[in-house]
């Protein structure tokens, strides 16, 4: 898994923080958990606020829309 699979990150995530209020959760809390995800493998310093956005939105309407 690498940043562009940011949707798999989310779920994965999901999976993970079941009890975490994802209103609470910064990009620096993402940044650090998705590095700590036994299928990460990408380099850390590509990560940008863009990405991790775009995993805090996937994971957002994830737990928006499919409860």
């Amino acid at each position: 898994m690498n940043w562009e699979a940011t949707y798999a990150i989310a779920l994965e995530l999901k999976r993970k923080f079941t009890d975490v209020n994802i209103e609470e959760v910064t990009l620096g809390q993402i940044y650090k958990w998705t590095l700590e995800l036994p299928e990460f493998d990408d380099d850390p310093a590509l990560a940008n606020d863009e990405i991790l956005r775009a995993i805090y939105q996937d994971w957002y309407e994830e737990l928006i829309h499919k409860k």
